[in-house]
């Protein structure tokens, strides 16, 4: 709509006439519908119910709701772009929001003063590195592989699938961020259960350590080795085994890809429980492994309660078989939750069973700008009262995470004026008009009450891949810039966004980007900072100071990511010791010897 449309920032009645004029047909003939036109001018004598057509100075947000109201109201399925239209009318008034809530210092989290959090930030002390997997020394109880090794694994597996070419074992020894790098001399490559426990069976005796490896797309260090460990790849146990298409349960082999499965059971009406940006490379039963999170955790629950059977074997090639996927099952200890989140510390997982619930039948997907923390907080609490049973993901960013996929992705800001924080809300469904209905009810609420200042709904899944982009590619983008700090935090909501804030008060001028954004939906905060090269006083002001600060109001400094090999020196800021211990007795009981993921998870005793 043209610029000339606006006076003073308010609305007049030629204005209105003129964004309905630009809208399309249908559009139109909905308005037209509803309120008959009259005079020679065709749209002039539009009546807006609730609304002062000859008071030019009606605010913008009045007019625009409004009209949404009109468009609603005339048609019997409302439609995306008749709440974009409607949108378009607020951005010059929201910008203007937005330009004048930047000017104001960032608002501290709820019970914390900017003064309180400066000063539990300078009372940590700045210690010297505090990475210890730095100074971690290779555990001498480990034996070292020789030839008679590789040629008893040439006797298991066939030579193709016994890996000692360096170049090629080179991608198994490092993650994909560049953090962590080890140097083992052998990648296995199993294609059965049976197999795997042959392998595992052989390095217990001759106490060889071993780190089970999906597809690698960790963030801690969890599937690397440190030294020399063996790789066991499970890439090639990718088969599903079964699918039950009327209780939606599936089987499949730990190496299955996440993105293929989901393919296959989308093909037969079903989806998988979880949605990661790493889905086109992990793997099933690194997920598990992990207790992955994910997109859609606020919907479809963890891993804790959709994986309903698994086949693990323990150190000494015991197989531990849980598959038979039954609902509810009540005979003892539930061992399969043993397994989940574990990291492979206490077995390599080899099959999953898992609940897949129906492919929804409508999918909506909208963006949000709001001007602060506290109103992405009400934006929630208003979507899980209005939106209720379809509400499928709840997702927030703030204005420095649009600007680094911005200007290091050339994506674009799916609305027209920046804002200080944006969020992205996405709805599963059966109806079609039930869930637009609710959905066009609540963003009509938002806009109001002023919650909402701008905003855009996807109007086909073009445009919804275009909006999860911008969430999906932070960390290519940040990683664009150098090394990146990548932080994962639980916090009570009202304090989440204070952690980011504190930081950025504590590493000034020392960082390139320092930007939140993360999962409101499950109270998950991705802190990530980024500098040119690695800075070993950036570290050190960011750690342990972050553990240090979680901790103080209850958080878990690790929320989907694991423990890995950067943080089992943390651990005791989200446990107590005596839960440590029993973590301690528990590998100490499945793997007395030690060899499964050495050096990670737990802190050494």
């Amino acid at each position: 709509m043209p610029a000339t449309a606006w006076a003073d920032g308010a609305w007049t009645m030629a204005s209105i006439t003129e964004m309905i004029r630009s809208c399309d047909t249908s559009s139109r003939n909905a308005f037209q519908l509803r309120h008959p036109i009259g005079g020679d001018d065709g749209l002039a004598s539009l009546a807006l119910p609730g609304v002062d057509s000859t008071n030019t100075a009606t605010t913008a947000k009045t007019r625009a709701v409004a009209i949404l109201r009109c468009a609603r109201g005339a048609t019997k399925k409302p439609k995306a772009n008749q709440f974009n239209m409607a949108l378009s009318a607020l951005r010059p008034a929201a910008a203007a929001l937005s330009r004048a809530s930047r000017r104001v210092a960032a608002t501290p989290g709820v019970g914390w003063t900017r003064t309180q959090l400066s000063a539990f930030s300078s009372a940590v002390p700045h210690t010297p590195d505090q990475a210890a997997f730095k100074h971690l020394q290779r555990d001498q109880r480990y034996s070292s592989l020789n030839d008679e090794d590789v040629r008893h694994f040439e006797g298991v597996l066939d030579s193709a699938r016994v890996v000692t070419d360096q170049d090629d074992i080179a991608p198994f020894n490092q993650d994909w961020m560049g953090k962590f790098r080890g140097s083992s001399q052998l990648v296995l490559k199993p294609r059965t259960t049976e197999e795997v426990s042959a392998i595992l069976s052989y390095c217990n005796r001759r106490r060889l350590a071993v780190v089970p490896q999906g597809g690698n797309t960790g963030l801690v260090g969890g599937s690397v080795p440190v030294f020399d460990e063996i790789v066991l790849s499970t890439s090639l146990m990718n088969n599903i085994i079964s699918m039950d298409e009327l209780a939606g349960i599936l089987q499949c082999q730990a190496g299955c890809v996440l993105q293929s499965v989901d393919n296959y059971l989308q093909e037969r009406g079903f989806i998988m429980p979880l949605d990661l940006g790493a889905k086109g490379s992990c793997q099933i039963g690194g997920n598990v492994s992990t207790n992955a999170g994910g997109l859609r955790l606020l919907r479809y629950g963890s891993l804790h309660g959709s994986v309903l059977g698994l086949e693990a074997v323990l150190a000494d090639g015991t197989v531990c078989n849980t598959m038979a996927g039954l609902r509810k099952d009540n005979t003892g200890y539930d061992l399969k939750q043993l397994f989940i989140g574990s990291e492979g510390t206490l077995g390599v997982v080899t099959g999953v069973t898992i609940q897949t619930p129906p492919a929804p039948k409508t999918v909506n997907v909208s963006f949000l700008g709001c001007d602060s923390y506290d109103s992405v907080l009400d934006i929630f609490r208003a979507a899980k009262g209005s939106l209720g049973e379809i509400l499928s993901a709840f997702e927030f960013l703030d204005t420095q995470s649009m600007d680094v996929v911005r200007n290091n992705l050339d994506l674009r800001n799916p609305l027209e004026a920046d804002h200080p924080f944006y969020v992205l809300i996405e709805t599963h469904g059966s109806n079609e008009e039930h869930d637009q209905e609710k959905l066009f009810s609540f963003l009509e609420t938002g806009l109001e009450s002023g919650l909402i200042l701008d905003g855009t709904v996807a109007q086909d899944s073009t445009q919804a891949a275009a909006i999860w982009d911008v969430r999906e590619s932070l960390g290519e983008g940040l990683k664009k810039e150098g090394t990146v700090y990548k932080y994962d935090i639980s916090l009570p909501l009202p304090e989440l966004y204070s952690l980011v804030e504190a930081m950025r008060d504590r590493i000034e001028g020392h960082y390139i980007s320092c930007v939140g954004y993360g999962h409101v939906g499950d109270g998950n905060l991705h802190l990530n900072i980024t500098s040119t090269t690695h800075s070993d006083k950036l570290f050190d002001l960011i750690e342990p100071f972050i553990y240090e600060f979680t901790s103080r109001l209850n958080g878990s400094i690790s929320a989907e990511h694991g423990v890995g090999l950067a943080k089992p020196a943390y651990l005791h800021y989200s446990k107590s010791d005596q839960a440590v211990g029993v973590m301690q007795s528990l590998k100490a009981l499945l793997d007395p010897n030690g060899i499964l993921n050495p050096y990670k998870t737990l802190p050494s005793q």
